[in-house]
């Protein structure tokens, strides 16, 4: 059975297809040139913030270098003084695992003295 007008949607179909093409290009230029003010509005307000975020990032990773290169600066300083405490000579006591101060032999004196060296090397780079 063929149904009434089947032939009529045969031919309306590409005639439908057709027709929408160039409404569709008409359609998305106008919709391109109305549409590109909203889409830029909303891209710069999410660029603005993206730029912003980036810029937070950027000062927090700032601080936080600022912070450690402080660190190694005063870990430096006090391992110089430290050192230079060592190898001067004079008497150095130390308090033991019972709280009673003992003081450094030649032996300890060289593993702490070679210990801070380390400790200033790595610091004072």
């Amino acid at each position: 059975m063929k149904r009434p007008g089947g032939s009529n949607r045969i031919a309306a179909a590409p005639t439908s297809a057709s027709a929408p093409a160039a409404p569709t290009a008409a359609a998305s230029a106008a919709t391109g040139k109305a549409g590109a003010p909203k889409l830029s509005g909303k891209d710069a307000e999410l660029e603005a913030r993206k730029k912003q975020a980036e810029e937070e990032e950027a000062a927090k990773k700032k601080t936080e270098e600022e912070k450690v290169a402080k660190a190694k600066a005063d870990n430096c300083e006090r391992a110089k003084r430290y050192l230079a405490t060592l190898q001067s000579g004079v008497r150095i006591s130390q308090t033991n695992a019972k709280g009673e101060r003992e003081i450094m032999d030649d032996t300890k004196r060289a593993e702490e003295t070679k210990r801070t060296q380390e400790a200033s090397d790595t610091s004072c780079k």
